[in-house]
């Protein structure tokens, strides 16, 4: 790197040797972090890339140790995976259950902060104790009670059995009752002045108010959703209506000689990172918001 003598100069004539000094270091200085947060971005990034490049390939090319450049199989991979696998019905179905659980969830959640927050009744901090205290029984602890009454309610391989279990969150509730604990008393006594009623209030003034909030909880809900394996692949025996995680399951059988498929289930794990992908890209700012970041 060259180094302009003129300019130095005249930094060290205006502003003294030690500042002209100094900001000859800084660009070194920048490069090294830029190049050092890109090394860090590759690395991460690297299992990502070799599922995309290893979706574009055939089965002896994937078996290949030598060959790490796109496959000659290129997109047919994808293609395959839609058509004649059900890859589309899988994701279909995950997106009804995530977005019904979404939209429930973040629906109980709001109602119940503000009946925690804005109501005055017995045992109020009690019963707030008590929804944090099931974070210690996650679903898959519930699994063979709340199979059993799947099956007494005869909701078993129904979008029901899917979403019940999830439409509760303590966690949703503990972020929102701490938001709305944030909103000024004289907003709170503007409105009941004005005759605003409950609802009337939530759907005005707190949900406005919460906007970053509600919407970082519904990227994390969704997200949170869209994973989900373990309680589709036992209340769900239909296979036209599973979820994208099982579905993912299922092409792990596909294969000739003894050999999976690896280029197929890339494809499908790279369709199944995208719809949460892209909810993280369009809702960065206020999930960023929800863990009080910023951009």
């Amino acid at each position: 790197m060259s180094l302009d003598t003129n300019n130095i100069a005249t930094d060290v004539r205006e502003r003294g040797p030690l500042s002209a000094i100094a900001d000859t270091q800084v660009l070194p200085a920048q490069w090294r972090v830029h190049i050092g947060l890109i090394t860090s971005v590759l690395v991460m990034a690297s299992p990502l890339l070799l599922a995309f490049v290893m979706s574009t390939q055939t089965v002896p090319e994937v078996y290949d140790i030598t060959d790490i450049g796109v496959g000659s199989d290129g997109l047919s991979n994808y293609a395959e995976v839609f058509t004649k696998y059900g890859m589309a019905s899988y994701m279909f179905n995950s997106l009804v259950m995530s977005i019904v659980v979404t939209v429930a969830k973040i629906a109980v959640s709001l109602l119940a902060a503000v009946a925690l927050v804005f109501y005055n009744f017995r045992f109020k901090n009690a019963i707030f104790f008590l929804i944090l205290f099931t974070l210690m029984f996650p679903v898959p602890v519930r699994i063979v009670p709340l199979y059993e009454m799947m099956a007494a309610l005869g909701w078993t391989n129904t979008l029901l059995a899917l979403t019940g279990p999830y439409v509760a969150s303590a966690t949703a509730v503990f972020l929102l009752r701490q938001h709305f604990m944030s909103i000024p008393d004289s907003l709170v006594e503007s409105a009941k002045v004005d005759g605003v009623g409950p609802l009337r209030f939530l759907w005005k003034v707190l949900i406005p108010m919460s906007r970053g909030m509600i919407s970082g909880l519904s990227v994390i809900t969704f997200i949170y959703a869209w994973n989900q394996y373990l309680w589709p692949l036992i209340v769900v025996s239909d296979q036209s209506k599973q979820v994208v995680q099982v579905g993912m399951k299922y092409l792990q059988s596909v294969g000739n000689a003894g050999q999976t498929d690896w280029g197929l289930i890339m494809a499908g794990a790279v369709l199944t990172l995208l719809p949460p992908l892209l909810a993280l890209i369009v809702f960065r700012g206020p999930l960023l918001e929800t863990f009080g970041l910023s951009e």
